[in-house]
């Protein structure tokens, strides 16, 4: 059974979800726009080639949006991932833009600490993301004033009350445009606008990270029980979407 004829399931206010999600982008491309001709535009979505990220990728493209598009390239995504981002490289309108760890700090950590050192703590895991994540997402983020993701609040605990509008963070605006979509509205998307997707969501991967750190998930568990499933819940974020202390 594919991933859509598991989930594809709208919920009864898919079409005003929609629409509120199609104003917050097309106003953010307004807000955010290049502030001279030729210069790139000062919003981007973070593209993890995840169900959700497909989806805002598909409407960016659809609604002929001035917004910019990025995938972190970690050096451990899954082939079937790495194939994906081929082909959104070739059908995107919008200009998609790869991020890759520094390779000298990458072989650096490797030889100190091992393989399969995210497995040993999660201080080393964290380590792990820093290089292959943050430090790219800091690149990606650099000159824009705002970015896009695809957090849900249904996603976890951990992410129940993810705003539409994030201004948390006085340098950078974020955006979650699907923060009020059910996972049954995410793959209705999917199913009726025909949008590509990883073929790993139809192995029971509904949260697709690094190779290493993501597993098929069983009946009944939690959405994002397949990332990190070695730790316990309350540290299963890499950092991207994780708020500083006060």
């Amino acid at each position: 059974m594919s991933a859509i004829d598991l989930n594809a399931r709208a919920s009864s206010t898919f079409a005003e979800k929609l629409a509120e999600t199609q104003a917050l982008l097309q106003q953010a491309a307004l807000d955010y726009a290049p502030r001279n001709t030729g210069d790139a535009p000062r919003i981007t979505l973070a593209c993890s080639l995840g169900a959700e990220d497909m989806v805002l990728a598909h409407l960016i493209n659809r609604l002929k949006l001035d917004i910019g598009i990025f995938v972190l390239e970690t050096g451990q995504l899954h082939a079937e991932t790495l194939a994906l981002l081929a082909r959104l490289q070739a059908t995107s309108r919008a200009p998609v833009q790869v991020f890759a760890p520094v390779r000298e700090a990458v072989i650096q950590f490797v030889e100190r600490e091992g393989t399969d050192a995210m497995y040993q703590s999660i201080a080393l895991r964290k380590a792990c993301c820093a290089i292959r994540k943050m430090e790219p997402l800091s690149r990606a983020l650099a000159d824009k004033d705002a970015w896009i993701t695809g957090l849900r609040r249904e996603q976890s605990g951990a992410r129940a009350e993810v705003p539409l509008t994030d201004r948390s963070d006085a340098a950078k605006v974020k955006l979650n445009p699907l923060a009020n979509w059910t996972w049954g509205d995410v793959w209705h998307y999917i199913a009726d606008n025909k949008v590509d997707y990883n073929p790993l969501h139809d192995q029971f991967y509904p949260s697709i990270g690094c190779a290493p750190c993501t597993r098929a998930i069983s009946l009944g568990e939690d959405f994002r029980a397949g990332r990190w499933w070695w730790e316990d819940e309350a540290a299963k974020e890499c950092g991207l979407h994780v708020k500083a202390s006060l």
